[in-house]
């Protein structure tokens, strides 16, 4: 108790619990908790929402095969004439049994095809194509399901037609081009070999030898028959043995011997190039009238369309003797004039005719230009004389 008296330390003063006091060099700072970052889990599997998708792409790709396969299958008429029109001719003879008049289509190497209908027992045989070129063709000979294969006799600027490179599809449609009787091309659909239209329905005796074609246009048909309710398509593989090499399955086509052959007696209208006044109007009929009665070998109707004059120096026989192997085709009015009481009518065609017939000088098919010496007589224009123009030009 005295001041003598020694003090006891004093206690160290607590630090409040939560108080953090500052670290020293030598102490470490507590470790945090590791925090690490996974990766999210896949969704779960759901079968009930992938089995349905792939049942819509399955349908959707086989409704787009179906799309493309049905259109490969269809084809565009238009299209198919534009492309293969200018490769399918028209073909007409001179003959003793032949009808004269078919269509056909022109291959490589000036090789024609078409209806053997058309050329039995020949005189002469022309093509023409639908620009109006006129072309000589030699017959090579037919077959036994009535394919002729002809030979060209020249050049031509046209393209030619391809066979196709094997048969289309059962349900592929099909096309025929050919020409219609005013001479003018037509297409018109064959369908299928599936289902096909009735050729009867689809043709008259011009479109026989006319090539029935896929949808772009190229052959795998040649449609034949010696009559409209006969008429078969002869098939590709036919076809392409046909204008082979040798061309096994045709034999030679005997030539026509008859005194008379005839070319085909459908009705003759001119073109007429000029204007289309009263008396050009006049002209084209008497034209077109003479040269049908000349196709038709009706040669005392011939004479009434005659001056005259021409009568009186012309007789009957003279007539028949001379035009009696002829047929004439292609007619075009190019000039109408009258002077006076004469009318002058210059006007261009071919014409073919028997290589052994007066005057053939061994040809068979010529373009001729020639001027009509026309009168009047008791109101009705006759022919009176033809001069030519120029001298008659081969037709190859």
């Amino acid at each position: 108790m005295d001041s003598g008296r020694r003090e006891l330390p004093k206690p160290p003063r607590r630090i409040p619990a939560g108080v953090l006091t500052p670290l020293t060099s030598i102490e470490t700072p507590p470790r945090l908790p590791e925090v690490t970052t996974q990766p999210p889990l896949p969704p779960k599997f759901r079968p009930r929402f992938v089995v349905p998708l792939i049942v819509f792409v399955l349908v959707l790709g086989a409704g787009a095969g179906w799309l493309i396969r049905e259109d490969s299958l269809t084809l565009d008429t238009a299209e198919v004439l534009r492309k293969s029109g200018p490769s399918v001719v028209k073909i007409l003879a001179t003959t003793c049994e032949g009808t004269g008049i078919a269509s056909g289509v022109l291959l490589d190497n000036g090789l024609v095809l078409t209806a053997s209908s058309a050329i039995k027992q020949p005189m002469s045989v022309a093509l023409v194509t639908s620009t109006g070129d006129v072309r000589r063709a030699n017959v090579l000979g037919s077959s036994a399901d009535g394919v002729a294969v002809l030979r060209m006799i020249g050049q031509l600027p046209n393209p030619t037609a391809q066979l196709a490179s094997k048969e289309p599809p059962r349900g592929a449609d099909r096309a025929v081009v050919a020409y219609i009787a005013n001479g003018l091309l037509s297409v018109l659909s064959l369908g299928s070999a599936k289902d096909p239209a009735p050729l009867t329905s689809v043709l008259n005796a011009t479109k026989l030898g006319g090539p029935a074609l896929d949808r772009s246009g190229r052959v795998v048909g040649l449609i034949t028959g010696d009559t409209v309710p006969k008429a078969t398509i002869v098939p590709l593989a036919k076809l392409r043995q046909y204008a082979g090499t040798g061309q096994p399955g045709i034999t030679p086509e005997p030539g026509g011997t008859c005194v008379r052959s005839r070319g085909p007696s459908a009705a003759i209208v001119p073109e007429l190039t000029v204007a289309n006044t009263p008396l050009a109007a006049e002209v084209q009929t008497l034209i077109g009238t003479y040269m049908t009665t000349t196709n038709r070998h009706d040669f005392v109707g011939l004479r009434a369309l005659y001056s005259a004059r021409l009568a009186k120096s012309l007789t009957l026989a003279e007539d028949t003797e001379h035009h009696q192997t002829t047929y004439l085709f292609g007619p075009r009015i190019i000039e109408v004039t009258q002077v006076g009481e004469t009318v002058n009518a210059r006007v261009n065609y071919s014409v073919l005719f028997s290589p052994n017939s007066v005057g053939a000088l061994g040809q068979s098919c010529n373009r001729l230009d020639n001027r009509y010496q026309l009168v009047r007589e008791k109101g009705r224009l006759l022919v009176d004389r033809a001069v030519a123009v120029r001298a008659p030009q081969p037709c190859d």
